[in-house]
């Protein structure tokens, strides 16, 4: 595991996932449903959701009334540069991409904003890999 994952997962405390469901099928339900039950505050925004995992659940980034330490996403990688922007405008310290999601221009403006990101990693595989060795 790199060191870059390894202190974002020591120092985030709260995580927007962008894009998470309510179907526990769903990978981005259970991952969120995972990293919840490890400690870390969820906040989900979806707009088709009132709540997902018994916590309120905001339309877009810019809804939400509280500061976030990073932006995970399950959205295509089209949909990445204007998350990005929104991470950066909400103050978040890093951006997330799960498996399967690259997208160069959300990199740069994460990146050229100084948040932390990771792309193509599930945060749930990469979490379960750190605590084994923590």
């Amino acid at each position: 595991m790199s060191p870059t994952i390894s202190h974002l997962l020591q120092r985030t405390r709260t995580i927007a996932v962008v894009g998470i469901s309510d179907r526990p099928d769903r990978p981005s339900h259970f991952v969120s449903q995972y990293m919840q039950q490890a400690g870390y505050r969820i906040i989900p925004v979806n707009p088709r959701y009132d709540t997902v995992l018994g916590v309120p659940c905001w339309p877009d980034l810019a809804s939400i009334p509280e500061s976030v330490d990073m932006v995970n996403v399950f959205r295509p990688s089209a949909d990445t540069p204007q998350i990005a922007r929104q991470a950066v405008a909400i103050e978040a310290q890093s951006l997330w991409l799960q498996q399967g999601i690259f997208n160069a221009e959300a990199e740069k403006i994460a990146l050229d904003a100084g948040l932390q990101v990771v792309m193509d990693r599930c945060l749930k595989v990469e979490h379960a890999g750190w605590r084994r060795n923590a």
